[in-house]
């Protein structure tokens, strides 16, 4: 499970780690790279993924309860911890709360668990990506109306990707390849502009990265356990929701804080240390969930 865990991840620091070695001998244009993966290939990953999926919604909504009070709960907890050592809210919360439910977090629990787990994981990775083009953005500028944060691609796309999903639409099989094709850019992307980015970061932000290793996961875990507990879960869906409480923060994170120009440097250490942590902190979580016999 280790090896599994750690052919998931690798990757990750692989594709960072080019982007990193392209930067230290060319000087790319970030700005721009991350803007068109926002405005195109993110929005078209989101609704590939859900008008591509069968999973019935319906059958989930305790499970999206628990998400929505992961990542909400995240925030709460750990505000008084930011407030107590002034950190930077703006620069600290987000990247606790939305986390890495997309390419860590479907691809290891349909691996951990099964493909009977996908489900769940989609299920998951919607909640994570609603909240954080909703909340998430209002987090960064409040002053942002409503309509306008309502006309960012992605949460259009996320709208029609539910709709289509919800409506049963069938969509052409050239069409759905064309999005996935489009959609299956963002992540390398994102990855490949982080670690460029990385080579911008001071060495004092390792104890911030550190910290977050820590606080992401940990509030997480300990919100996830009184739902679980409350709530009448099937197995599987435990099971997903504890993967999914302790995952790293999401890459996206580092991605709007570029465009939001909210210390990117800083967030760059949050997500790339926080993600090299989870190499420590997800074989602990599976290997309780596996001997609580969830499954």
């Amino acid at each position: 499970m280790i090896g599994q865990i750690v052919s998931t991840m690798l990757p990750v620091f692989l594709i960072a780690g080019c982007g990193a070695l392209y930067g230290r001998y060319r000087s790319p244009d970030i700005q721009s790279m991350n803007t068109v993966n926002m405005e195109l290939f993110v929005p078209m990953l989101v609704f590939a993924v859900l008008a591509d999926q069968e999973a019935p919604l319906a059958d989930y909504a305790w499970l999206a309860t628990a998400g929505v009070v992961v990542v909400l709960g995240s925030g709460l907890l750990l505000w008084p911890v930011a407030k107590m050592l002034r950190l930077n809210l703006k620069t600290f919360l987000p990247p606790m709360m939305f986390n890495n439910s997309g390419n860590m977090g479907i691809p290891l629990i349909v691996l951990a668990f099964g493909e009977a787990a996908l489900p769940a994981a989609v299920v998951l990775f919607i909640v994570e990506m609603i909240l954080h083009f909703s909340v998430g953005l209002y987090m960064l500028d409040p002053h942002t109306s409503m309509i306008r944060r309502l006309r960012v691609p992605v949460v259009l796309a996320t709208i029609a990707g539910l709709a289509v999903n919800i409506g049963g639409v069938a969509l052409p099989g050239w069409l759905m390849e064309a999005l996935n094709m489009l959609g299956g850019i963002c992540i390398p992307l994102m990855l490949f502009t982080l670690g460029i980015r990385m080579l911008e970061v001071d060495f004092s932000d390792w104890k911030l990265g550190l910290l977050g290793a820590i606080a992401c996961p940990a509030s997480g875990l300990i919100l996830a356990w009184p739902m679980i507990a409350v709530l009448d879960l099937p197995g599987i869906q435990v099971a997903s929701l504890w993967v999914f409480a302790a995952l790293p923060p999401a890459v996206l994170n580092y991605m709007v804080a570029e465009q939001y120009r909210q210390e990117p440097h800083k967030v760059a250490s949050l997500v790339l240390i926080s993600n090299l942590g989870s190499l420590v902190v997800m074989p602990i979580v599976l290997g309780l969930v596996f001997s609580a016999g969830y499954l």
